[in-house]
């Protein structure tokens, strides 16, 4: 099995002078406002009263029948959850939800309610485990609880397991709200500042979240965060091949990541004058580019016969882009001292900037999410209010077919 990989560009930023940021000097504190997070509007809607005991036996008698739960039935067992041991039992139950017939019918409403449920519980490990696993489980979360499960990691300094929300966040490619945006670039450069050290897997991760999020900003963190993940994309694809990188991941399968990152210098110089290029996300690429790639690993043994009929053409690319990196660090020297005399490179941390960035433009998309969300709970109940409607009357009409059975069946 190959080894993991420590990057020297990651190194050398992390001793980049500015950038890095105790954990402590950055202080114990919440980004989202104190409404937002509240719970009470969700726990004032109104909810069924059941027994766990007898939505769990019901649940395993139809299973045991081969037959499908319906998605009331789990979405009623997650709302009557009452202890920290009632969500270990609810996992099991999504979890075999997810592997029957109405897998596809988990409501948006009941994993949002999971979500909460493990919070109010003390189970946030089993939100971050049931996210992670999401193909076993199901958890497909929106904005608004990925915003809450992101400020709740954030409040508690805990950036290794706030990143790892923002990398399901970039699987699902769900940057479509500007708060997620926000919140998810502070975690990134957050993280960034109190680590220094990646696997290949971790720094392709970062790359790909660094660059969607890049991408729906057009400002000096958006474009920043571009260049910053088109170089971290860049090296792995010099030192692990281009299926590294997008293999199982939202990203383009055509080489040449590291010319893009020189595109967005490129670009960058012919914007507005107020958007400019951090110098740590420049300096990370310069290290990059004057490094020799080291001789690279065998592939893994799962993977080497799946890559073998392909392995010529995937290996003349990574040669043709290695064998680039002289002509890609003079482009990089022209590009930069272009920059440099138009004094679009920016010498403020990313971490600092994004900071300012959140200060300033997340209150408003606040109440923009906050209005979304209440107009989704009425959504939410008159769709639930919808499928107990049908629920009742199938109910009914198989009472009604079962007693013209037992009729017809007196009267032979």
């Amino acid at each position: 099995m190959a080894a993991p990989v420590l990057w020297r560009p990651v190194l050398f930023w992390g001793r980049a002078g500015g950038a890095r940021v105790s954990r402590a000097a950055a202080g114990r504190r919440s980004i989202l406002s104190a409404a937002y997070v509240d719970s009470s509007k969700w726990e004032e809607r109104e909810k069924e009263v059941h027994s766990l005991a007898e939505l769990a036996t019901l649940m395993d008698r139809t299973y045991e029948r081969k037959l499908p739960v319906s998605s009331l039935t789990i979405s009623r067992f997650i709302d009557n959850i009452s202890s920290r041991e009632e969500v270990d039992q609810a996992e099991y139950y999504l979890y075999k939800f997810r592997h029957s017939p109405n897998c596809w019918y988990l409501r948006d409403w009941t994993i949002h309610s999971w979500i909460r449920q493990c919070f109010k519980y003390g189970a946030q490990d089993k939100a971050l485990y049931t996210l992670k696993n999401k193909v076993q489980y199901g958890i497909f979360p929106d904005n608004f609880t990925f915003n809450i499960l992101l400020d709740y990691y954030i409040k508690n300094e805990n950036y290794e397991d706030a990143v790892s929300v923002v990398t399901e966040i970039m699987l699902q490619e769900s940057f479509d709200e500007v708060s997620t945006q926000l919140l998810s670039l502070h975690v990134l450069y957050q993280y960034l500042a109190t680590k220094s050290e990646f696997t290949w897997e971790e720094e392709r991760n970062l790359g790909a979240s660094l660059l969607l999020t890049g991408l729906k900003q057009t400002n000096t963190v958006g474009f920043s965060s571009q260049l910053y993940g088109y170089t971290f994309l860049g090296n792995v694809e010099l030192h692990k091949g281009l299926r590294a990188v997008y293999h199982q991941m939202p990203l383009m399968w055509t080489p040449g990541y590291l010319n893009r990152a020189l595109q967005v210098m490129d670009n960058v110089a012919s914007l507005p004058e107020d958007i400019k290029l951090c110098k740590e996300a420049i300096d990370v690429l310069e290290t990059i580019l004057q490094s020799v790639p080291e001789v690279k690993t065998d592939p893994e043994p799962s993977e080497e016969v799946k890559v073998s009929e392909h392995k010529p053409k995937q290996m003349e690319s990574e040669e043709t882009e290695q064998s680039k990196l002289p002509e890609y660090l003079t482009q990089f020297k022209d590009l930069c001292s272009k920059l440099h005399s138009l004094g679009k490179v920016e010498s403020e941390s990313l971490l600092t900037l994004t900071t300012q960035l959140v200060k300033e433009k997340l209150p408003a998309y606040e109440v923009e999410d906050t209005a979304k969300y209440e107009q989704k709970l009425k959504e939410w109940e008159q769709e639930q209010a919808l499928l107990m409607k049908r629920e009742k009357e199938m109910r009914e009409k198989a009472k009604q077919e079962q007693a013209a059975r037992e009729l017809a069946k007196a009267s032979v």
